[in-house]
């Protein structure tokens, strides 16, 4: 399945953010930043990846909701959208 374009823009845009959260994280670790900080960074990071994981999640329902065949034929039933739906928890 590829993703539409504004998926895609809007999930590339959301991993760069994750990705300067997680930068901040080692620039903090490395200076020795309050335990705190440091957590509140992180808790941040993690937040934005899973953020990037719903939008893709909703995308796949969606491509399976319109193209339920061509879906099906690539492996992406019901079974195999709940299995990776679980994984995001």
């Amino acid at each position: 399945m590829h993703f539409p374009e504004q998926v895609s823009d809007d999930v590339l845009k959301r991993l760069r953010r994750a990705e300067g959260q997680l930068r901040g994280v080692q620039r903090l670790v490395e200076e020795g930043a309050d335990c705190r900080d440091v957590i509140t960074q992180l808790t941040a990071a993690q937040a934005a990846l899973h953020r990037v994981g719903l939008k893709l999640m909703s995308a796949g329902m969606q491509y399976c909701m319109t193209e339920p065949d061509e879906a099906a034929a690539q492996g992406m039933d019901v079974e195999a959208m709940e299995e990776l739906f679980l994984k995001l928890r």
